[in-house]
């Protein structure tokens, strides 16, 4: 990587801007059920500490639409921080202001705020210039993110080890090499099947949007989320993956239910019988067999969005199978994306795992093959 790093740079006494995921899952009492994307962050943020920085760390935390929501506070993460890094994490209760400049300009070597949600600004999603600018106010060295008001920006330990796992490994690959997908949207994922047929030798879908592709096949998905103006584009896909010569699975069968309720009636049913009015939430036990049996002989996995709607109890036995195999597998296992990170932490494994990406987006647009506008906009090394 030509790109300057944290520990490449002399950052004692700076106010030292580290933007950082703490999209961490919560449950209905605001309480964290997974800290793993917190953890992940500590190498870098112990560094800054023990090189005497002052450091600033922001995130966005779920979908709050551009306005203040406390369910989506990251004040629980402050505390985690807090016990995590055995030290007082301050805690701004807005991200810019007057406010959060005077708790900057109070900061000592060694002290440690969190900000609040970038997202209760609007202007944070549409990438807007005057809130950059607000951001870089507070801060002389930018550490992981687009940074054109900084003078100085460079990427932290985790950033520059995302970077070589994903970039490296896709690259140059152990084969078999198989990429297993998931998630809501065959949308979002076209660009990363497209990259990847040219370099995988296997690809398997799972999640909603295998509903997609099984619907172009014709077949009968209910109620389940199919993308209808993708039909084509998926019949598509699938050909040009099989021109080249690449094995492409698809579910065989799904666990089924009339809703998305805690109590709603499910069952198993291949994927020629789901019932009308139905929906596919994870795919069942002989599609979980298949896709283990493709897994098995691979030496290079990459996997990038669940099986089904995993964080209810009744529809995650096929993510945490998946996830099962893939730590089995005698391969290098990169996992990541679409909230995959913290399945496989649920399902007990991620110490097996060889490298598990929070980087969610920006992980996929390097399975896309694309330049990363924050990698871009870090200062060059020399």
């Amino acid at each position: 990587m030509d790109k300057k790093t944290i520990d490449k740079v002399d950052i004692k006494g700076k106010r030292v801007f580290i933007r950082v995921d703490f999209n961490v899952p919560l449950d209905e009492n605001g309480n964290i059920t997974d800290d793993g994307r917190i953890r992940s962050t500590l190498p870098t943020i112990n560094y800054a500490l023990d090189a005497g920085a002052k450091v600033i760390l922001a995130s966005h935390l779920g979908r709050p639409d551009g306005k203040p929501n406390p369910k989506f506070s990251l004040a629980p993460v402050a505390l985690r921080l807090n016990r995590l890094l055995n030290k007082e994490v301050k805690f701004a209760k807005d991200c810019v202001g007057p406010d959060v400049e005077n708790l900057v300009a109070t900061m000592r070597p060694g002290d440690v705020l969190l900000l609040e949600n970038l997202r209760f600004h609007a202007e944070e999603e549409k990438n807007d210039d005057s809130f950059s600018k607000a951001l870089a106010t507070l801060t002389d060295i930018y550490v992981n993110g687009i940074a054109k008001h900084v003078r100085l920006a460079v990427a932290g330990f985790l950033m520059k080890k995302e970077i070589a796992y994903l970039q490296k490994t896709v690259a140059n690959p152990m084969r078999p090499f198989v990429a297993i997908l998931g998630g809501a949207k065959v949308s979002g994922k076209i660009s990363v099947i497209e990259n990847l047929k040219d370099k995988v030798d296997k690809i398997i879908v799972g999640g909603a949007m295998a509903c997609t592709f099984n619907k172009a096949e014709g077949e009968e998905m209910g109620a389940s989320l199919v993308e209808l103006n993708m039909l084509e584009i998926a019949k598509h896909l699938r050909q040009g993956v099989h021109e080249k010569g690449i094995k492409f699975y698809l579910p065989v069968d799904f666990v089924v239910a009339e809703n998305m309720s805690d109590g709603a009636q499910t069952k198993i049913v291949t994927s020629q019988e789901i019932p009308k009015g139905w929906m596919a939430l994870d795919i069942g036990p002989a599609t979980v067999r298949l896709f283990v049996e493709a897994i098995q002989d691979a030496k290079t996995i990459i996997w990038n969005g669940p099986m089904g709607m995993f964080e209810k109890d009744a529809y995650s036995r096929g993510t945490f199978a998946i996830a099962h195999a893939v730590a089995d597998a005698y391969a290098t296992t990169i996992v990541g994306g679409g909230d995959t990170d913290v399945a496989v932490h649920r399902a007990g494994v991620s110490d097996n795992i060889t490298f598990i990406s929070t980087g969610g987006g920006a992980s996929l647009e390097l399975l896309e093959g694309k330049v990363l506008p924050g990698l871009a906009a870090l200062t060059d090394e020399g």
